[in-house]
C-alpha cells in the first residue's frame, strides 16, 4: 500500500471475505461508483483474509473486476489496522477473519480518516463518502482527531 501515488487517498477498504454476502453487495456497489472515487484522485484496493483462489472466485463471482482486490492480509496485519477479528460461527464461514474497514490514506501514508466495524452491516455509503470527498478537498478540509 505504500507503493500508492493517489493524486489525493488512497482508499483502502477491508472485507470479511468472500463467505459475505453484506460484502459482496458493498463492493459490487463500489465497482459501479468506481470511476467517481478515480475521478477525484482516490486509489482504491479491497483487501481480506481470502486466499488468492478466493479472491479470484470473488472476483469473478461478484463480478467486481473493475476493483484492486488484495489476498493473504494476516490475522496479525489486521491488528495492526485495530480490525476487530471474528471467529467462524458456522462452515460457511472461515475459522477466523477480520471485520470490515475503511480507511483514507493521505498520498504521504498519513492517516486521513478511518471507519472500523465490529459487524458486516454500518458501513460508510459511497455516495455520502463521495460527498464528504468533494468538501474535504474543495475546503482543504484537515484530518480530525488529532488532539
Amino acid at each position: 500500500m505504500r507503493d500508492q501515488k493517489p493524486e489525493n487517498f488512497t482508499m483502502v477498504i477491508f472485507y470479511r471475505g468472500l463467505h459475505c454476502p453484506v460484502c459482496k453487495s458493498y463492493l459490487e456497489e463500489l465497482n459501479e461508483k468506481i470511476e467517481k472515487f478515480q475521478d477525484k484522485g482516490i486509489n482504491v484496493i479491497c483487501i481480506s483474509s481470502n486466499n488468492q483462489g478466493l479472491a479470484e472466485k470473488t472476483i469473478k463471482d461478484w463480478k467486481i473486476n473493475n476493483l484492486t482486490i488484495g489476498f493473504d492480509f494476516t490475522k496479525e496485519d489486521a491488528r495492526k489496522w485495530d480490525l476487530y477479528i471474528s471467529e467462524g460461527i458456522n462452515d460457511k464461514e472461515p475459522e477466523a477473519f477480520f471485520e470490515p474497514g475503511l480507511f483514507l490514506i493521505k498520498p504521504d501514508n498519513t492517516l486521513y480518516a478511518a471507519s472500523i466495524q465490529t459487524m458486516a452491516f454500518a458501513r460508510p455509503k459511497f455516495d455520502e463518502l463521495l460527498k464528504a470527498i468533494d468538501f474535504v478537498l474543495d475546503k482543504e478540509y484537515p484530518a480530525r482527531g488529532e488532539a
